[in-house]
Order: C-alpha cells, then sequence, then structure tokens
C-alpha cells in the first residue's frame, strides 16, 4: 500500500471520528439536559463510528487516527520516523476537519474555541489510564495474531473507558487537539491540551512497558 493512500486514510477516518465525536455532541446537546444520557448517547455513536472505521481501514493504512497509537508503533520500530510523523500530521489536521465539520453540519460557527477546562489531578491519571489500556489492548492483539479483533477491541476498550475513566477517555493527541474548536459538551479549552497530551505521552510510556514481558514469554512460547 502506499504512503500518500495510507495518508488519505488516516486523514479521512481522524475526520470521521471527529465528526462523530462533535457531531454527537451538538445533536444530545438539542435533545437532552440530563448530562448521563448525554453521555451515553455520544459514546454510543462515537463506538459505532470507530468500529466500522478501524474495520474498513485497518487494511489499508492499519487504523490508528491517533497519534498515540502512532507513537507506540515507531517506539516499538514496527514503523519508520519519516512515515509515524507524517501519520501524525494528517491524523491531527483530519481532527480539526472533521470538527469544523460537524460545527458546519448544526449551522454553527466553523471555530468555537472551547472554555471547557478539563484537567485536574484525576482527569490527568484518567487520561492517562485510558491511553494505556488502549495501546496495550493494540499491542497485545498484534503480537497475539489477534488483529482481526480489533475492529471489535477498540470500541469496545473506548466504550468502557468513556464511562469508568473521569476524563470520558479521550486517549488521543488528535482528538483533543480536535475538540479545542468547538464549543459543545465534548470541547477542551486550549489550556488543558498540553496537559492532556502529556497524560496520553506517559500512557503509551507506561503500557508499552507492562505489556513487553507479557510480550516476550508469548514469543518464547512460555504462557504458564
Amino acid at each position: 500500500m502506499s504512503l500518500q493512500l495510507k495518508l488519505l486514510a488516516e486523514f479521512l477516518g481522524t475526520a470521521v471520528l471527529l465528526a462523530a465525536i462533535v457531531g454527537s455532541g451538538h445533536m444530545v446537546d438539542a435533545i437532552t439536559k440530563d448530562i448521563g444520557v448525554a453521555l451515553l448517547l455520544n459514546q454510543l455513536a462515537v463506538i459505532f463510528a470507530l468500529g466500522v472505521l478501524v474495520a474498513l481501514l485497518m487494511p489499508i493504512s492499519g487504523a490508528h487516527f491517533n497519534p498515540a497509537v502512532t507513537l507506540a508503533m515507531m517506539i516499538r520500530r514496527t514503523m519508520g520516523a519519516a512515515e509515524g510523523f507524517s501519520f501524525m500530521i494528517v491524523q491531527i489536521l483530519g481532527a480539526i476537519l472533521g470538527t469544523i465539520a460537524a460545527q458546519a453540519m448544526f449551522d454553527l460557527p466553523l471555530v468555537e474555541w472551547s472554555t471547557h477546562e478539563r484537567i485536574t489531578p484525576g482527569t490527568f491519571l484518567g487520561e492517562m489510564i485510558a491511553t494505556a489500556g488502549l495501546v496495550a489492548m493494540i499491542v497485545t492483539a498484534v503480537y497475539q495474531h489477534k488483529s482481526s479483533w480489533l475492529p471489535l477491541l477498540v470500541p469496545a476498550w473506548i466504550g468502557a473507558a468513556y464511562f469508568f475513566t473521569s476524563s470520558t477517555s479521550f486517549a488521543n493527541p488528535a482528538v483533543t487537539i480536535g475538540r479545542t474548536f468547538t464549543e459543545s459538551f465534548t470541547g477542551i479549552a486550549a489550556g488543558s491540551i498540553a496537559w492532556f497530551i502529556a497524560a496520553q505521552v506517559v500512557g503509551v510510556i507506561i503500557a508499552l512497558l507492562l505489556v513487553a514481558p507479557f510480550e516476550r514469554a508469548y514469543l518464547q512460547g512460555d504462557t504458564k
């Protein structure tokens, strides 16, 4: 598969993911004031969209849609630096475009800078856990030759982490950046971005450290 096609898949996949996140956020803003119902409806839209995107685009680009996942693959040396950084750039651009598209669908200004400050010690920890779990799950599925399960595993993790993490599981630097462009309840203020991304990077490192001994044992045939 050519690099250009991979980049296009990553760009479009991330754009659609953000359109699902932000668009469903605007829809629930319009139909309910119950934050529990809003979060559930937002979660369902996102996990269904994510499942479709991973299933269809994984054969093309690996369906990262997430600089944290790309970073993990670069650290593991299954992806070169030039390709990895190219992935990250188009993922961020796609996230911004997807948010702008969602704003346009709901007849809102194309850019509304979010005022939702989200960073606290608890949400920092929540983002670490959400990202670590996501990356650990993906890496484990890959080394166990269960990549075909990822269209189910990725949405399942994100959907669960929506409710058990205090941050509602952004777990994705591109998503974090894209969500600064909306004032819906899915938004995040610019002042929280650096902290969320720092938590996500730490989560990647933790995931790789935790998975490493299990991977070595698996590859050596020692599963006792």
